[in-house]
């Protein structure tokens, strides 16, 4: 169980004024999402919070610690984050891919335990990528790659998932598969998310709480069912909305 916590955080965006102060936390349990324009700060954001950047200021604690003082192994078994785009700079089959999530569980005199196998097992099943085990990454499609990457997060099996657009590439089938399963592993498992988006129907129906980040430095969090509003949608993407109910669902489609 861990918990991430933003406090007083300001993010400094090339161009940009300094956001304002944001205070955010996520226990076990909860799915976050993140909306917003491009260039508003989402990926930044992200990396800020994994410890890959220092913020302009405020601090980051991942349980109760700030997160630049958890060594790299042991962070890694606390906390995980998937890119926006995945390169790879070096040939690797799909299965060796993921096989590198176990690395921060792994002895550093042993190869992959039982568990390790199991995890890999799962994973690559969850994504649905078992079939591509042995494929190079350099021959699969952005779809397949995508899902590659969201299994190796899945087999490194951090408290704390960190995932910047997960559903970029994918059709629909595989968003809602994507997403299902981050929702069993928040909601079933315990684990906490924090997932950008640009689809906000994808936020309003998986997301317990919601980051609407402005273009202008503003950020509201909240509850998805009181922050996620057509007006509020409308302002941050600069284009108006409507909100219609589906099967006792709200949807949001453009004007």
């Amino acid at each position: 169980m861990s918990e991430l916590v933003a406090r007083n955080l300001v993010l400094m965006l090339p161009g940009h004024a300094p956001q304002t102060p944001l205070n955010l936390t996520l226990a076990a349990g909860e799915m976050g999402a993140i909306l917003g324009a491009n260039g508003s700060g989402k990926t930044t954001l992200l990396h800020t919070l994994a410890g890959l950047r220092p913020p302009h200021a405020g601090e980051v604690l991942l349980d109760g610690r700030p997160i630049g003082q958890w060594p790299a192994r042991a962070r890694a078994r606390r906390l995980g984050l998937v890119f926006q785009d995945d390169t790879e700079s070096f040939p690797t089959t799909v299965r060796e891919a993921v096989c590198a999530g176990r690395f921060a569980h792994q002895s550093l005199w042993w190869g992959l335990s039982r568990a390790d196998e199991e995890a890999v097992a799962s994973a690559l099943a969850t994504m649905h990528v078992a079939d591509l085990a042995a494929r190079p990454l350099t021959a699969l499609s952005g779809g397949e790659r995508r899902r590659v990457a969201l299994a190796t997060l899945l087999a490194q099996d951090p408290g704390v998932l960190l995932l910047d657009e997960p559903t970029n590439h994918l059709d629909w089938h595989h968003q809602f598969i994507v997403m299902e399963s981050l929702s069993r592993r928040v909601h079933q498992g315990g684990k906490t998310a924090l997932v950008s988006l640009h689809d906000p129907n994808l936020a309003a129906r998986y997301g317990d709480r919601v980051l609407l980040l402005g273009g202008d430095g503003t950020a509201e969090w909240g509850p998805t069912a009181e922050l996620l509003t057509a007006e509020r949608l409308a302002r941050l993407y600069r284009h108006p909305f409507r909100q219609l109910s589906q099967s006792g669902m709200r949807v949001f489609v453009p004007d």
